[in-house]
């Protein structure tokens, strides 16, 4: 893992521990407009957005580790995105949040009114909740597509690799056989010359032989 990776990963740590501890602190703050709160707000949201740049550093980081041990920090980016995803449906949800004062005047002392406008209220969180979830598996189910995709991808690349590594050898393998059949045809041709040669000394030895005989006998 590169030291790149390890420092953005602290800072990371440390900036979402921050988030999640000023979060925690915007439903207590008095009024939903107050100013104090409205900085608060605008201070996560840049937090969050520097957490998001973060988170993809570190994912081009995992990019340049060898496949056989990007698992391990496969598996922790997926944490740390699932992170993430949370820390942003608590925001929203702290965002929403009012004090009991506030709380009250928005549903007012009537008994049966309050108790229908905060069954509605609780009706609205639970679905932003299942919103989130749906929203949050979806991203999920994204990142573990396009990581397969990547595998995909690099085993793609490496039997490219041994195709073309098979292609050279049969390279070498034909210049290695034209070679080895040239040896053997003019190794075939000076057979056949020595043995035409021999044939040809063998006729001029008979017709020596018979003409030595001819003479010989024409003598006496």
């Amino acid at each position: 893992m590169s030291a790149d990776f390890q420092g953005y990963e602290q800072d990371y740590g440390v900036l979402t521990a921050d988030i999640t501890n000023r979060i925690g602190k915007i439903p207590k703050l008095a009024g939903g407009e107050s100013e104090e709160k409205k900085q608060m707000v605008m201070n996560v949201e840049k937090q969050l957005e520097e957490a998001k740049e973060l988170l993809e550093q570190m994912d081009l980081e995992v990019r340049e580790i060898p496949a056989q041990s990007r698992g391990m920090y496969s598996n922790r980016m997926r944490s740390y995105k699932q992170e993430m995803s949370k820390l942003e449906a608590d925001f929203k949800r702290s965002r929403i949040a009012y004090s009991d004062e506030v709380r009250n005047e928005l549903l007012g002392d009537d008994g049966n009114s309050s108790e229908s406008q905060r069954a509605h209220l609780l009706d609205n969180t639970e679905r932003l909740d299942r919103s989130s979830r749906r929203l949050e598996a979806g991203y999920q189910i994204a990142v573990e597509t396009e990581q397969i995709g990547q595998n995909i991808l690099e085993n793609l690349n490496q039997d490219r690799e041994k195709i073309q590594r098979a292609r050279e050898r049969l390279r070498e393998t034909d210049t290695n056989l034209g070679k080895s059949s040239r040896i053997l045809t003019g190794m075939l041709r000076r057979i056949i010359q020595n043995r035409l040669l021999v044939f040809v000394l063998g006729i001029i030895i008979v017709i020596t032989i018979i003409l030595a005989i001819y003479f010989s006998f024409r003598g006496h």
